[in-house]
């Protein structure tokens, strides 16, 4: 079966005038236009394109590697808005359609937004919508506390920073929690914090508890390594917001951090810093 929307492994079958018919095994084929032919091939060999709809509405492959594919998030770029609906930059030469019942907000040329790709079932179309958060699901969690997750920034709320995790449900990360700019359309690794009552996700960016404190401890090493004299002007007496600045934590964080650096006795604690162990 030919995957609208996906990459797709198919095998060359013949060449025509108009470029390169493959197939998949069960004999659906689909046309590789003459521009992406590539420079060298034999006929039954394989060959790893892109399949998704012309202008004309027909299944074509192509050698491009799109910003999105199908069931997936990106940020994309409008391009166009019309009174059919708005047109996405997605890397492709047919640009990728978001109709105004699946704008989250009115979207406007030139801005950007996160959208989700999906095969409309009414119109076999491939189609966004920025309405993101109804293609999550938090009743079957596949996480829980402590495991390590991929991210992807959402939008911000009152609390902090709504974020899809691993393509499937949605987490907050908490403002408190934020140490760093992040941006929506970032892609990131976290940490689930907390599973709720509710199945409501609390995310960070570093580790929780005891398995926090190695890590960050690292960064802290590797700030006194690279410095000139292996030295920090941090201590446990530092401004938060100066942490926050340098290091990108919390002082809570860097005070468990240096006091683990501290008792392994790799650096010294100074009245104006902390400093490597010669």
């Amino acid at each position: 079966m030919i995957i609208i929307g996906d990459y797709n492994t198919l095998d060359i079958i013949r060449e025509t005038d108009q470029g390169l018919y493959l197939a998949d095994k069960e004999g659906n084929e689909v046309l590789l236009p003459n521009r992406y032919i590539p420079e060298s091939f034999q006929i039954w060999e394989e060959i790893e394109v892109f399949v998704y709809l012309d202008n004309e509405e027909r299944p074509v492959a192509v050698t491009d590697e799109p910003y999105i594919i199908r069931d997936d998030f990106a940020l994309l770029r409008c391009n166009q808005v019309t009174s059919h609906g708005a047109f996405l930059d997605w890397g492709m030469v047919k640009e990728l359609f978001c109709p105004f019942k699946e704008q989250a907000f009115k979207m406007k040329a030139g801005g950007w937004y996160l959208v989700y790709c999906y095969l409309d079932e009414e119109t076999d179309r491939l189609v966004a919508s920025s309405k993101t958060n109804r293609f999550l699901d938090n009743k079957d969690l596949t996480v829980q506390q402590f495991d390590e997750v991929d991210l992807i920034v959402s939008h911000p709320s009152e609390l902090g920073m709504n974020v899809i995790v691993n393509n499937q449900h949605l987490g907050l990360i908490f403002s408190e929690d934020i140490f760093k700019d992040i941006s929506v359309g970032d892609r990131l690794k976290g940490y689930v914090k907390k599973v709720r009552h509710d199945n409501k996700l609390d995310i960070v960016l570093g580790k929780i508890g005891y398995r926090k404190i190695e890590p960050n401890a690292d960064i802290v090493m590797q700030q006194l390594e690279d410095s000139r004299d292996g030295f920090l002007p941090l201590n446990d007496k530092s401004n938060p917001d100066e942490i926050k600045r340098e290091l990108q934590m919390s002082k809570k964080t860097f005070k468990k951090a240096i006091g683990t650096l501290y008792k392994q006795r790799l650096i010294t604690i100074e009245s104006d810093g902390i400093r490597l162990v010669e």
